[in-house]
């Protein structure tokens, strides 16, 4: 199949969610339904503390990806629900684990799951989620669907891992950071994008086409993410502002401003990323300093080329309404305020 590049209108260009939430609404019903009926469970804690988060206002990206994958190559049967469910599961399992490493207090603007529950009953939830969503691989019977999601979900692991050995150590490199973020978010967005190609028996180039795009989106997404970090208000994103900051985390707009700091500026991230200078004034200083240096300009500019690149991996499959809502959600991610 040619590749055949479709030009965007000016309006267009600001990206926009709507096109993809249409296209998928029908699916989404299906999929929501299914992660319904398995975070069920005898025991009332486990559907009580999985609800708490599944039904805090999440946009669902990562299986609406699955299901407009599963339109753009015209799949027409039904394997992708339950898989877009594994996926989400995955997905929450994740970011309830997350929120009990990192201490979070908010998240998706209410209280984070681990403190209404408690941090046991949160990792052990978050395991139960795993587990379901490795019995919807198995009963969709696919070795190779089975090996994609998985093998996602080690790599998640490992970024995970990776984040937090990075965690207060001023010479992390751009390098580290992205390797990072590929591992931690895109691997899902890749594996979420790729089966849809798998079940619908495509070409090896159009599967890798879809994980490039899942790939390239997941590394603009979390872009975006870290620069907000420093960028926007605590209502708008629905976490604490600064958490990055406070958690000495190394993401790019620090990165940067290190990079481009004076020794006093440096001398500053270093106390402030060791943990030394956490107070709100001392966020305040960052903000400046990262201003200063265009450090959050730049982390946009860098996720803008990724989701370009998110695009471009589209141009192998004709136009129509699922390449336009894809191409749409690739800039809605890095045009986003939250």
């Amino acid at each position: 199949m040619s590749a055949e590049v479709i030009p965007l209108k000016r309006k267009e260009l600001e990206g926009s969610i709507e096109p993809m939430l249409s296209l998928t609404a029908h699916g989404m019903n299906q999929v929501n339904q299914v992660i319904l009926d398995r975070m069920q469970s005898e025991v009332p804690l486990i559907p009580a503390l999985a609800g708490h988060l599944i039904s805090g206002g999440g946009k669902r990206l990562r299986p609406m990806l699955t299901l407009a994958g599963a339109d753009l190559v015209g799949y027409s049967g039904t394997r992708h629900y339950k898989l877009a469910a594994a996926v989400e599961f995955i997905h929450t399992a994740t970011l309830l684990h997350d929120d009990v490493v990192d201490g979070s207090d908010l998240r998706r603007g209410k209280a984070a799951a681990n403190i209404i529950y408690g941090n046991p009953a949160t990792v052990l939830v978050g395991d139960f989620l795993f587990s379901r969503s490795f019995e919807l691989m198995t009963e969709d019977g696919s070795l190779k669907v089975l090996k994609i999601l998985s093998g996602a979900s080690a790599i998640i692991a490992e970024g995970e891992v990776d984040q937090l050995t990075a965690q207060r150590k001023i010479d992390t490199s751009e390098q580290r950071y992205l390797h990072i973020i590929r591992a931690k978010t895109a691997a899902l967005f890749a594996a979420a994008s790729r089966i849809a190609a798998v079940v619908a028996e495509c070409s090896d180039e159009q599967e890798q086409a879809l994980d490039e795009y899942g790939r390239n989106l997941g590394v603009a997404f979390q872009l975006i993410d870290d620069a907000l970090d420093y960028d926007s208000n605590a209502a708008a994103m629905g976490k604490d502002r600064g958490d990055d900051f406070r958690e000495g985390k190394m993401t790019l707009p620090v990165i940067l401003a290190y990079a481009r700091g004076t020794e006093e500026e440096r001398e500053f991230w270093k106390a402030a990323i060791g943990g030394f200078r956490t107070e709100d004034e001392d966020l305040d200083h960052a903000i400046q300093l990262i201003e200063r240096h265009q450090a959050v300009s730049d982390t946009k500019l860098r996720a803008r080329h990724f989701a370009q690149r998110a695009i471009d991996a589209l141009s192998i499959f004709p136009d129509g309404k699922a390449r336009r809502a894809m191409t749409q959600a690739a800039l809605f991610a890095v045009a986003r305020g939250y």
